[in-house]
């Protein structure tokens, strides 16, 4: 079976207040061209379709288009709800929808419900495994503890104990949003971390043919049957240098994968420069910058007037402005002082700053319950 392997779509994201839907939807019609050359047999999408728990409603317009135009091609898609995602509002119309071909998986039900596809070798399993909180979804899996490591854990372990009741022969995906140790993050994922821990090992995964990973946005491979496919855009200027690519997946009648990837078309450069005003401003060795986003640090000693203004009569793209000095003695203070440390020690250390004294154990206990509450409680008024 050919797969294609994609996801962190983020639909409605923003690039610095810049819409990006012109761009993302470049990227999906790219999608249905590689659909239709490759001849793909099902499109994994391995969560964060949304940017935000409540989409615009161009983005959801958008999502829907793409869900039309894959089903008009008879391609089966499954997809799971990521932490930036509303499982329930994702989830809207699944069973229904079905009946399509688009099979949506984002509760913990889910998990153990494949979409069973099948091509001239027999049945292929996708399992998918939807953003899973730790705080929400421990006692459904009856999870140790509150962590990643013990949900996905819980939940493979269900993967594998229903896949071992199916016929021989059968081979299995599993869509997966989580950070997997070893992988490499970037500057525009959210964080998830919970009880310390936001990682889980790639040995979680044993036991399944292909995993298709979603949450980091580098394009990226674990093992040869475990990888992450990234963002189809780059959200960050740490993503400058990150060719964007989805995974085109070959599935023999042996189990055996292979896999190619497939690079993604790039809308418009992102580039950082870093330079002197009048530089920057008059120099031709620039010129090719000039239809660039770009992030420009300023190595004046002084900061400029309306250097900004300025920088986009030639820079009309320009979307972030620094200054070095400036941004040297806030960056070196700052990771002086969090460099390591987790956010319990950060807060810890802010209530030590205005108390004058250290924490008691009982007020550490306390302050950890708070920050995983906090997380837990947003979690539940995205899903909600």
């Amino acid at each position: 079976m050919r797969i294609l392997h994609t996801s962190d779509w983020h639909l409605g994201r923003q690039l610095h207040r810049v819409a990006l839907l012109k761009e993302q939807r470049a990227f999906l019609e790219h999608l249905l061209d590689t659909v239709r050359r490759e001849q793909v047999e099902a499109v994994a999408v391995a969560g964060d379709v949304f940017d935000r728990a409540i989409p615009p409603l161009d983005a959801i317009d958008l999502f829907n288009w793409v869900l039309g135009e894959l089903a008009d091609l008879q391609v089966p898609l499954v997809m799971i709800s990521g932490n930036h995602d509303s499982p329930r509002r994702l989830g809207v119309n699944a069973r229904l929808i079905e009946r399509a071909g688009i099979h949506l998986r984002t509760s913990v039900q889910d998990c153990v419900r494949p979409a069973v596809l099948n091509d001239e070798h027999g049945p292929v399993a996708f399992y998918g495994l939807p953003y899973l909180e730790p705080g929400l979804v421990q006692d459904h899996f009856a999870a140790e503890k509150p962590s990643h490591h013990a949900v996905l854990s819980a939940a493979m372990e269900q993967v594998r104990s229903d896949l071992a009741t199916r016929p021989d022969g059968t081979r299995s995906v599993v869509l997966a949003h989580a950070f997997v140790t070893g992988a490499e993050p970037s500057a525009s994922e959210r964080d998830i971390t919970a009880g310390g821990v936001p990682s889980v090992g790639s040995s979680v995964f044993a036991g399944v043919d292909y995993v298709a990973l979603g949450h980091l946005h580098r394009c990226q491979r674990i093992s040869d049957r475990i990888r992450y496919s990234g963002s189809p855009l780059a959200y960050s200027f740490s993503e400058a240098d990150h060719p964007k690519a989805v995974w085109l997946i070959d599935l023999d009648a042996d189990s055996h994968v292979s896999a190619r990837k497939i690079l993604c078309p790039v809308p418009r450069r992102m580039r950082q420069l870093t330079g002197l005003l009048n530089d920057l401003l008059t120099h031709p060795e620039y010129t090719g910058y000039e239809d660039c986003w770009l992030h420009i640090t300023l190595t004046d000693p002084d900061r400029p007037h309306m250097a900004m203004e300025r920088l986009q009569q030639r820079f009309r793209h320009a979307l972030k402005l620094s200054f070095s000095q400036e941004q040297r003695t806030q960056e070196e203070s700052y990771r002086a002082r969090v460099n390591g440390r987790t956010d319990h020690e950060i807060t810890l250390g802010f209530l030590h700053h205005v108390t004058g004294l250290p924490a008691t154990v009982p007020e550490q206990d306390l302050l950890q319950e708070g920050l995983e509450s906090v997380r837990t409680e947003a979690a539940v008024r995205e899903a909600s």
